[in-house]
């Protein structure tokens, strides 16, 4: 048993927190060694099984992830920014795996993560699901392929409980399209519209955030020229499909070098 690898998720009550651990808890690749939550919350101290309403699993959420990283292989990070660039410095420190699907980062905070990366894999993406992969990769294909008569947008509904806009996921879609068009997406990119804005760019990469209910994840890809459209889409109905990608890449991680990765590598796509 001991040579299964030891998982701990952060962010243990949350959402997603609570999808990894059952997808953690019913594998039989990975063990649950630890869950972190932040200092404070009602969880600490009680077992993680029991703080969510089911049985005991035998691991007690604690606030010292330090101690939670020393006893695992790997760590599943669905949390903030903030705590994502303090739990890659810790997740380093203790060698561990450190995956990340965390959204809403800037790209100082994403650079931050190198000097974690130089003793320590880290695998990060803004969604882990095989389809969203897939569709990054024909969305920069497409954009290779068309030029600048086809006006891009990238459209993404999800719930109302989500506080980052356009989703992580958007903006992997958006890099992908500026890339097969061979330029920078921040130099492209036209994130909101109010008003008279005017007319639209050529060549700019629109984006577009819905929010409502209990949307676990729509994204469209749309290419529009005069005459036709493209759409390109990947719709998303139950979040285990993230946690199953993220087990997935903790795994993968394991006897890599170090170095920052993502879900095309563990994909192999």
């Amino acid at each position: 048993m001991t040579h299964i690898p030891g998982i701990v998720i952060t962010g243990a009550s949350g959402r997603m927190g609570q999808m990894l651990i059952k997808t953690v808890t019913d594998s039989d690749q990975a063990r649950l060694v630890g869950v972190v939550e932040r200092a404070g919350h009602d969880w600490i101290g009680q077992d993680v099984g029991m703080a969510m309403g089911g049985q005991a699993l035998g691991v007690t959420v604690t606030d010292d992830p330090l101690e939670a990283f020393a006893q695992a292989q790997a760590v599943i990070d669905f949390t903030a920014p903030e705590a994502t660039l303090e739990f890659a410095a810790l997740a380093a420190q203790a060698r561990c795996v450190h995956v990340i699907g965390t959204t809403g980062m800037t790209d100082e905070q994403i650079a931050a993560l190198e000097p974690a990366a130089r003793h320590a894999v880290i695998v990060r993406a803004g969604n882990m699901s095989l389809g969203v992969n897939l569709l990054v990769q024909l969305t920069k294909k497409v954009a290779a392929a068309l030029d600048e008569d086809f006006d891009i947008e990238v459209i993404e509904g999800h719930h109302h409980h989500k506080v980052d806009a356009p989703s992580g996921t958007a903006l992997m879609l958006g890099e992908a399209a500026a890339e097969g068009r061979g330029v920078k997406l921040a130099d492209v990119a036209d994130r909101g519209r109010d008003g008279i804005t005017g007319a639209r760019k050529r060549g700019d990469i629109g984006f577009h955030a819905i929010r409502g209910g209990d949307i676990v994840g729509e994204h469209d890809v749309l290419f529009a020229a005069p005459g036709e459209r493209i759409v390109l889409r990947h719709l998303a109905t139950d979040r285990a499909i993230f946690a199953r990608g993220a087990l997935k890449a903790a795994l993968w991680g394991q006897g890599k070098s170090p170095g920052q990765y993502d879900m095309v590598d563990v994909l192999g796509l």
